[in-house]
């Protein structure tokens, strides 16, 4: 898919900043709360999507490979202060993208060679959905931007199926009928809303 490298860094900028006033509204006694991805709780989620954005300047900035990286953001990323290192981790990976070229770049992901800018656009999908998830498990507005639904809609749309084959995602649900652009997108990824 072509994306407009303004348009892609602004969709970008703004899924992180849902998901950062998403981790900021999470209570102290929720982070053990279980969330719409089977086997997470809050805490799992945040941290997945924290060690998520640590890769980022090292695979596009430092040109780095998953093999050269290693096992460096394995585990428990969040620490004693879980919003910190979600906003640290969040600042890295928006400069990186953002650096002057940097989405004209080739980066190395587990299934190989990919265009940064796809990758960017998948990083961007991925913290859109999972602020969903979030909300959902904090009992926070569930209602996404329709900016970032669309793009994130139009991204993983073409893909959809072949995810569910990796074993990350669930398989997708038929949406109920009459549904809306953010209501296809979740059934898309296996969550009912």
């Amino acid at each position: 898919m072509e994306h407009d490298v303004a348009t892609l860094l602004s969709r970008h900028s703004e899924a992180l900043a849902l998901f950062t006033e998403r981790v900021h509204a999470v209570r102290t006694d929720q982070w053990d709360e279980p969330t719409p991805c089977t086997d997470w709780s809050v805490r799992d989620l945040v941290n997945h999507l924290t060690a998520e954005q640590l890769w980022v300047p090292d695979l596009v900035t430092d040109g780095s490979t998953i093999a050269d990286v290693g096992d460096a953001y394995e585990g428990d990323v969040l620490g004693a202060r879980p919003r910190a290192a979600w906003d640290a981790a969040a600042r890295g990976a928006r400069k990186a993208f953002g650096k002057p070229g940097a989405l004209g770049r080739t980066v190395w992901l587990s299934y190989g060679e990919t265009p940064a800018v796809a990758y960017c656009a998948q990083m961007t999908t991925d913290a859109v959905v999972h602020a969903w998830d979030l909300s959902r498990a904090i009992g926070a507005p569930e209602r996404l931007p329709a900016a970032l639904v669309n793009f994130a809609l139009e991204e993983v749309t073409p893909y959809a199926s072949e995810l569910a084959k990796s074993g990350l995602f669930a398989p997708p649900i038929e949406p109920p009928p009459g549904d809306s652009h953010q209501t296809r997108l979740l059934a898309l990824l296996g969550r009912r809303a």
